[in-house]
């Protein structure tokens, strides 16, 4: 049986071989395809200047409207999956409860959220809880009377204070979406750790708060962090649904150059690309630091 900590040797066969030309190939089809029936006319230098711009007062390069959108989706997948940890480990650890009303609630919750289509459930959040929930934190008194020391901060860490309601709903939406899968992943690891470590804790006089921070809970990080790094990566690419609030993200600044410019296919798949490159990095990292953890348990 192999380890997974053994190195595998890669090597190149005539099958991988037989598998890149039959990807170049189809490649080259699909580009042939596109550039003959449908005769579009590609142009790609309009791109540039929608991501960075040169400010005509100072003369300095700033951020333009796709640059923009794209700090915008960073900024929500870090707050949302920071609340989204939160609140989906206070519920998969009420999953695993002994007692019935924490398991009923989150299996209910869980399983309402699971189960409901997340445009729906989006919109319906938006309309009928943010709406509410928003004017009863002080979120829009706070962005219309903050100081300009606020105002500094609340740019760096959630982009325009006009937008912060706008900002915290995507945010809140995000969260409550994601806590549910997130609580999945968390009772799951719970529940892979051995019988035996719960009776050990016990039977040396630990309460199950104890057994549950100092046995249990180390136990269980360690199982969950990489599917937690996928729904993170995951989360990214549900953010682009909060457009449809009119949050102002990537992919709705995306639709905004798209139509404005009439340049529909070169501006979607420049977005994609942003995409890409953001998610494939993040899977980078988390493989990264995956493989460090895993070289300092041995």
């Amino acid at each position: 049986m192999i380890s997974p900590h053994t190195k595998i040797k890669r090597t190149v066969g005539a099958l991988d071989v037989v598998i890149l030309v039959l990807a170049l190939a189809l490649g080259a089809y699909v580009y042939y395809r596109v550039d003959t029936v449908l005769a579009y006319n590609w142009s790609w230098d309009f791109l540039p200047g929608y991501f960075i711009r040169q400010d005509e007062q100072s003369g300095s390069w700033i951020a333009n409207i796709l640059l923009i959108g794209l700090v915008t989706t960073i900024r929500l997948a870090f707050w949302s999956m920071i609340l989204a940890a939160i609140l989906g480990a206070i519920l998969g650890v009420m999953r695993t409860s002994t007692r019935l009303l924490p398991r009923l609630f989150s299996r209910v919750y869980v399983e309402l959220i699971r189960n409901v289509p997340p445009l729906v459930f989006f919109f319906i959040f938006y309309f009928f809880i943010s709406s509410q929930l928003m004017p009863a934190l002080g979120i829009s008194d706070f962005a219309r009377n903050m100081s300009p020391e606020n105002e500094k901060w609340v740019s760096i860490l959630f982009g325009q204070p006009k937008l912060l309601e706008n900002v915290i709903s995507g945010i809140i939406c995000l969260a409550f979406f994601e806590a549910a899968y997130i609580a999945e992943i968390v009772r799951a690891g719970i529940e892979a750790v051995p019988k035996q470590q719960y009776e050990a804790g016990l039977s040396v006089g630990l309460s199950r708060f104890s057994l549950l921070k100092s046995v249990v809970m180390p136990q269980a990080l360690q199982k969950v962090l990489p599917p937690l790094a996928n729904q993170f990566i995951t989360l990214i690419k549900d953010s682009s649904i909060v457009s449809l609030i009119s949050i102002q993200e990537l992919t709705f600044l995306g639709q905004e150059v798209a139509v404005s410019t009439s340049k529909f296919f070169e501006t979607w798949i420049f977005v994609a690309v942003l995409y890409f490159v953001i998610c494939y990095a993040l899977a980078l990292l988390f493989g990264f630091l995956e493989r460090r953890g895993s070289s300092s348990q041995r």
